[in-house]
């Protein structure tokens, strides 16, 4: 009698044995019993009868999903590789379990769908200068589409802008002719100010006597200053107004 005992104890002890399932922090657990959804499993040991009960387990971090490169067709025609990461993790294990199969596929095959339509809506000019709108209506649109199946989707970014060489070639020779035009503009501003600052200061030597032969004197000194420079002549401008006044006489 006690050897029977002993064997049942035995057998009892290997069932809970096989039966302890562990739940790790970062996880939860989709019960099932005959095949029937139970309950979600917190973290912890837990007991799941053989052939009764299943569990499966859902890893409840946040996932990044490397979107490969896509095919897409800009608004205005020119075609384009994009490639992105999102990330997103399950916010309801049981739906992510019940609601689709391989949660992880369904959503990258969805990221890039969704990332095609969202390019083929933009210009490329559009696409170049703002990714990050790009980036968020990605997001919305495959955060929309996953609520029911337990996902959330923290963000998305696009990583590349692939053209085609024709294309990057006619992009590079756009570039240089618009830093040759702001070149051209910031010339012509600098010639406009030194303009007005040289019609000023002929306007104030003009207004007072003898300023215009006090400057005259003081380039005759600067060029003095160097063995190099032959003055050959220099007329005080008072001589030359002189000489207009006996004329007019």
């Amino acid at each position: 009698m006690e050897g029977f005992l002993l064997f049942v104890l035995f057998v009892c002890a290997i069932v809970i044995i096989i039966s302890i399932r562990q739940v790790n922090e970062y996880e939860r657990g989709v019960k099932f019993t005959l095949g029937r959804f139970t309950r979600v499993v917190h973290p912890g040991w837990r007991i799941i009868l053989p052939v009764f009960q299943s569990i499966m387990k859902v890893d409840m971090r946040v996932k990044a999903v490397d979107v490969p490169f896509q095919e897409a067709i800009t608004k205005d025609n020119i075609s384009a590789k994009i490639n992105a990461v999102i990330y997103y993790k399950v916010s309801d294990a049981s739906k992510a379990v019940l609601e689709v199969e391989n949660f992880w596929f369904a959503v990258s095959q969805l990221a890039q769908t969704t990332m095609r339509n969202v390019v083929g809506e933009m210009e490329l000019d559009e696409l170049l200068a703002n990714r990050e709108a790009a980036a968020t209506k990605i997001k919305e649109i495959v955060d929309t589409a996953t609520d029911p199946w337990g996902i959330s989707v923290d963000s998305v970014e696009l990583k590349d802008v692939i053209l085609p060489d024709d294309m990057q070639r006619v992009i590079a020779k756009q570039a240089e002719a618009e830093r040759e035009r702001r070149a051209v503009i910031i010339k012509s501003g600098g010639e406009v100010i030194a303009a007005e600052n040289l019609a000023k200061a002929a306007s104030m030597l003009s207004e007072q006597t003898g300023a215009l032969h006090l400057r005259t004197l003081n380039t005759l000194n600067n060029l003095s200053s160097d063995q190099s420079n032959t003055v050959i002549f220099a007329l005080p401008l008072e001589v030359l107004r002189a000489f207009e006044r006996a004329g007019n006489k």
